[in-house]
């Protein structure tokens, strides 16, 4: 059963100036996510930058804007800005994180994370759901939203349809999370900082992580960015296993890359840079300053890639599957929660 389903060729490239307007609609789009994050700081700036630019895409004196001169821009965005912002990510993560994690935290991610994606993709494919949407679907949820799903989209050469239609959905679920998961802390027992750990193990986006762990407490909260940070570190061996993939298909169909297409490298360049970044936080050398100033670039440059994917999305015609995909985001959102509330519960007992 194949992962990925073979996609047109696409050749032709953006240039700049047809680029311009559709970047000047994402640089608007993230002043205003931010102004939206400024006015309601539960809101957080990348979630208010997709369904911003979802509204933005029905607005009737916008959409053919949108659709028509900035979509190539968008579109732009939502591939090019995307991976830069996921090169900076590896900067929020260094390797004395993981080991202060301990083997038995660090076992149960790799648990929750195997789980949630083999089980929701699995679940997808046989629900029917068109194109690469089970696998970007099961992406988003098993590592960290609608970045992986823009990393795993860029190796797997995804239509830009289905990667609208997963970031809408895992984004959705996320934002749900924020208001349901704090609910459920005293309902199941857990502690502030096991409370940290589940949102940790079972949100999807780092921002709505933060969201929700911190109406628990600083304890809640450094124990949830830990975990997530874990599961963020999954996305380069995922990305990697996807372009063997599309490798491999392309051998089997016997697709040269002279025939249209580029050879598809084992290690895509933006995930070796998130290595290398890594690694680079890792030795310690860069001062705080440093590290805020990527942290801001690396949110600014997700909220414009968002805005862009956000844009793509097509509500008339996301009805004719809205139903399985809806169902499959319940189902998914169903098993992370409960894996990884079993795994926190097995770590701490």
């Amino acid at each position: 059963m194949a992962l990925l389903r073979e996609r047109p060729v696409r050749t032709a490239a953006v240039g700049r100036p047809a680029a311009l307007p559709g970047l000047v609609c994402a640089a608007l789009g993230v002043a205003a996510a931010w102004s939206v994050h400024l006015l309601l700081p539960d809101i957080p700036m990348l979630t208010a930058a997709v369904v911003l630019g979802v509204v933005a895409a029905h607005l009737p004196r916008v959409r053919g804007v949108v659709r028509g001169a900035a979509r190539p821009g968008l579109s732009y965005a939502g591939k090019r800005l995307m991976r830069a912002g996921i090169v900076l990510l590896g900067l929020k993560l260094g390797l004395d994180d993981i080991r202060g994690l301990g083997w038995a935290s660090v076992t149960m991610v790799l648990g929750v994370v195997t789980a949630t994606f083999l089980g929701t993709w699995w679940l997808g494919r046989r629900m029917g759901l068109p194109g690469d949407q089970p696998l970007l679907i099961a992406t988003g949820y098993s590592i960290c939203g609608a970045s992986a799903i823009g990393a795993v989209s860029d190796a797997a050469d995804s239509d830009e349809r289905d990667v609208a239609t997963s970031v809408a959905l895992v984004t959705l679920c996320g934002t749900l999370a924020i208001a349901v998961l704090p609910l459920l802390q005293g309902v199941l027992g857990l502690d502030d900082a096991s409370f940290g750990r589940w949102v940790g193990a079972s949100v999807h986006d780092v921002g709505q992580v933060v969201a929700t762990a911190q109406t628990a407490g600083p304890a809640a909260l450094g124990e949830a960015v830990l975990v997530k940070l874990m599961r963020v570190a999954l996305l380069a061996p995922l990305v990697a296993a996807v372009a063997l993939a599309v490798r491999h298909r392309r051998q089997a169909a016997r697709t040269a890359p002279a025939a249209g297409r580029t050879r598809v490298p084992l290690v895509p360049l933006f995930v070796a840079g998130f290595l290398a970044m890594v690694a680079l936080r890792s030795t310690g050398l860069l001062p705080s300053a440093a590290l805020d100033l990527a942290h801001t670039a690396q949110e600014l440059l997700l909220a414009a890639a968002l805005f862009g994917l956000g844009s793509a999305v097509d509500l008339p015609s996301l009805t004719r599957t809205g139903v399985r995909v809806a169902a499959l985001g319940l189902c998914a959102w169903v098993v992370v929660a409960g894996v990884s509330y079993g795994g926190v519960v097995l770590v701490t007992g």
